[in-house]
């Protein structure tokens, strides 16, 4: 007979959340798991009543969506959460971005509405902002255009198991140049298929097609994760969910 773990088994999930939150500043560049710790350790300080999945070792039911790569900040993170006792969705908001970093903001959390689906399936796009340093609008707008005026663009991402090639140009479905004090900017609408192409890549692409290698290095931000309809809108993710009438009465932590 397998072995059961002894006590009474964890209480089960009453309520799921779901939570938007930025990565800014010197964190941009913590690794993915990294900051899934640093979250894991603000949920306990916030006194936030998680629920557990069973077994010897057990863990708190918390869900990742699409993280952002090392490197690039983000103002459109996502996670989800299962709790044990029904709480108040801003009063978690509230209490979690208190127990975190200055860095890392909780912008939005909702209840998950019932009948709605699940969050992962209302995300297969990314909205990026590239600020490139040193470049101007007149080097990168002809650089966008040679871009998005081919088929296929080829080029070596690496991967876990060596350099790949790949086609930059498929997962990109809009992309514009634009110029702030300055400084030359690439807006992206990029569809997050596999393999994943990163902004790094797509400056790699810009480097193939038309020599465009900036002197500094690029600040990328993701502004936004939804899905993307035929007009060109990213939905927001959560909308579902705000739309969604919840029944039941919810408790301040």
């Amino acid at each position: 007979m397998a072995r059961q773990p002894e006590g009474p088994p964890p209480p089960p999930t009453v309520q799921k959340l779901r939570i938007r939150y930025a990565k800014r500043g010197r964190l941009r560049f913590a690794s993915h798991r990294d900051l899934a710790r640093t979250l894991e350790r603000a949920l306990r300080r916030a006194g936030v009543p998680m629920a557990f999945s069973a077994g010897f070792s057990p863990h708190p039911k918390i869900s990742y969506i699409g993280a952002a790569p090392t490197g690039s900040a983000s103002e459109a993170e996502y996670l989800e959460i299962g709790l044990s006792v029904a709480c108040e969705p801003e009063a978690v908001r509230a209490a979690l971005d208190g127990a975190l970093p200055a860095e890392i903001a909780i912008l939005d959390c909702v209840a998950a509405g019932e009948g709605t689906g699940s969050l992962a399936d209302r995300i297969d796009t990314s909205v990026w902002r590239v600020e490139l340093p040193g470049v101007s609008l007149a080097e990168l707008q002809p650089a966008v255009e040679e871009f998005l005026g081919r088929e296929v663009v080829t080029v070596a991402k690496r991967t876990k198991n060596g350099l790949k090639d790949i086609d930059a140009r498929a997962s990109v479905a809009s992309a514009s140049a634009a110029e702030e004090a300055g400084c030359a900017i690439l807006h992206m609408v990029v569809r997050q298929l596999t393999p994943a192409v990163r902004p790094d890549d797509v400056l790699a692409a810009l480097a193939a097609v038309a020599d465009l290698h900036p002197p500094l290095p690029a600040r990328a931000v993701r502004e936004a994760q939804g899905r993307l309809d035929d007009t060109g809108t990213v939905a927001d993710p959560l909308g579902p969910d705000r739309a969604a009438r919840i029944p039941r009465e919810h408790a301040a932590i």
